[in-house]
């Protein structure tokens, strides 16, 4: 508190609500569980993860609206963390946009469950929840149903497996309906 106003002032408890109600509003925008009754996929090898994959479907949310081309590049680094660089094209700004982040284990690296940061200390939940066997796909949740995608490491995905993945995530309780599927029309950034 200020050194200017009593501990019980008006002033000095709505600050003091304010900054508890700006602190909750920034851990809320950290979240990095997994949504309830999904499972992240166990027996998950990083080496075989790493590298490129393409965006085939996402739900909707502002850090990547209107992007389309959207790669996921993932390396391994010294220390256990992932580094991670999503591109995408911007169809507003007419050219590629870039972040990157870097992802960490939230338990034991076998299984699939990590949390991921693009902006310093606000990590988000990352979770493979289901996963081809030879790593050709994945589906992919965030720390709740708002966040889905759909990755390949092709451009296109055999449409018996999107069908499969889209009525494992309806099942799972994601809106399915909202899902955007990623155009793939321009050359990939190395």
């Amino acid at each position: 508190m200020t050194p200017f106003l009593p501990k019980t002032s008006p002033v000095a408890v709505l600050l003091r609500w304010c900054v508890l109600l700006a602190a909750a509003v920034l851990l809320a925008g950290c979240a990095t569980g997994l949504p309830a009754g999904l499972t992240p996929v166990k027996g998950f090898e990083l080496a075989r993860y790493e590298g490129r994959w393409f965006e085939i479907a996402r739900l909707d949310h502002r850090f990547e609206r209107g992007l389309t081309d959207v790669t996921a590049q993932y390396r391994a680094q010294p220390d256990g963390s992932v580094e991670v660089i999503n591109r995408g094209w911007d169809t507003r700004s007419n050219q590629w946009k870039e972040a990157r982040g870097r992802a960490v284990f939230q338990g034991d690296p076998g299984t699939a469950s990590l949390k991921v940061s693009f902006f310093g200390p606000f990590y988000g939940g990352y979770h493979v929840i289901a996963l081809d066997t030879d790593y050709r796909w994945a589906l992919v949740s965030g720390p709740d149903r708002d966040y889905l995608w759909i990755l390949a490491r092709d451009r296109q995905i055999d449409p018996a497996v999107r069908e499969r993945l889209v009525g494992q995530a309806r099942q799972a309780g994601f809106a399915v309906d909202q899902l955007i599927w990623v155009s793939h029309q321009r050359e990939v950034l190395p």
